[in-house]
């Protein structure tokens, strides 16, 4: 038996009944990781796995692409001859137009200078953009959406979804009327300059007995929040608890090995943090991939730097390695990207996601026949 990649909780049951059913986990990873995204749900509903995914947990660059899905779902028909004429106009086309543009720039200047702006910079972005005032209300029944965000008050995920948000420490808000642009800049809020987000509350928004420790002001009042991938960039633990198959695609970078890391203390507590960050994502990682091979779990993972010949098909997309890293080393950053960079990360997405599942889930699967934009590969 496997160690988990996600630790219980006190509130969670002693024995848990996963259900059998089909979660899908979407990493951080900013535009890059948006971009990647596009292209796993493009396959995905290819192949009608989309429509029948029950939950959709998200983290950071992944719950901008998952935000906009959700808010989309009841318009597309899941209909694969038809996905030029839903998905790729409602979900591909404003995301693109959307990564087109830089808005983490202004909000950097704004985080050095009024730390609490930065992030309503980003919110501000993302509703104009994007959700135009929608808020977690305007997300669908079923599938559940939940995106992500770290409470930097209790130490522990704060989930934002339809029917309540919460933190298990703090207690849950029912129905709650946060504007979506809001929960994704929070769970994408990456410290120390697009963070933190702050949810101002009162008590009695709390559904009472709800909160393990932490039921009260400060805590239930003014809701300080940062990048859900600070606790979990896979989106793992609000999946990996409730369901038998697990979908993971990870668009999360890796630290670069440096020769000569900077000595100074600020330079030198940035890198070590970032070692502990990627250790601990790594370890997570394994966890996952192992629990597939030793059949305690049944799904698949996917990265921006695997290498897709791995997967040993004959019948792949060709998506050389050296090609598929130079997409895995574009800078976290909400920075624009050219129309030929994007069409490549979709691609790579596309490409990798349709190997895992043909390899992993369905070998039944027929393979992609081409490239979302056959013109450009990876």
């Amino acid at each position: 038996m496997t160690d988990a990649p996600v630790v219980a909780i006190p509130t969670d049951p002693a024995v848990a009944k996963l259900e059998q059913a089909t979660a899908l986990c979407l990493s951080g990873g900013g535009y890059r990781a948006m971009m990647f995204h596009v292209g796993v749900l493009w396959r995905l509903y290819e192949t009608n796995m989309l429509r029948d995914v029950a939950r959709i947990s998200s983290v950071s660059g992944g719950s901008i692409t998952a935000a906009l899905l959700g808010l989309k779902w009841n318009s597309l028909s899941f209909q694969p001859a038809s996905l030029q004429a839903d998905f790729v106009p409602e979900i591909v086309a404003p995301l693109r137009a959307f990564a087109r543009r830089t808005i983490d720039w202004k909000a950097v200047v704004l985080g050095l200078l009024f730390p609490w702006r930065a992030s309503y910079h980003i919110a501000s972005a993302y509703d104009t953009r994007l959700y135009k005032g929608a808020t977690l209300q305007s997300l669908p029944d079923r599938p559940r959406f939940v995106i992500n965000a770290t409470n930097m008050q209790s130490g522990v995920l704060w989930r934002f979804m339809k029917p309540y948000m919460r933190d298990y420490r703090v207690g849950a808000v029912s129905n709650p009327t946060i504007r979506l642009a809001d929960a994704v800049a929070a769970s994408s809020g990456f410290p120390p300059v697009l963070s933190p987000f702050e949810i101002r509350l009162k008590q009695s928004d709390f559904v009472p007995e709800t909160g393990m420790d932490l039921q009260r002001p400060p805590f239930t009042t003014n809701v300080i929040l940062c990048d859900g991938g600070v606790y979990d960039n896979l989106g793992l633990e609000t999946a990996w608890k409730r369901y038998q198959t697990i979908l993971v695609s990870d668009a999360g970078a890796k630290v670069a090995a440096t020769p000569k890391p900077w000595s100074d203390w600020i330079s030198q507590a940035h890198r070590v943090l970032n070692l502990i960050d990627n250790q601990v994502g790594s370890l997570r990682t394994r966890q996952v991939i192992d629990s597939f091979v030793q059949a305690t779990r049944t799904g698949a993972y996917w990265g921006i730097r695997t290498d897709i010949r791995n997967y040993r098909l004959p019948d792949a997309l060709d998506c050389p390695l050296d090609r598929t890293q130079e997409l895995a080393a574009i800078p976290t950053r909400l920075k624009r990207l050219d129309d030929a960079t994007q069409e490549r990360l979709i691609n790579w997405g596309y490409a990798v996601c349709d190997a895992a599942l043909r390899a992993h889930v369905d070998p039944n699967l027929q393979p992609a026949p081409k490239f979302p934009y056959p013109e450009r590969g990876v």
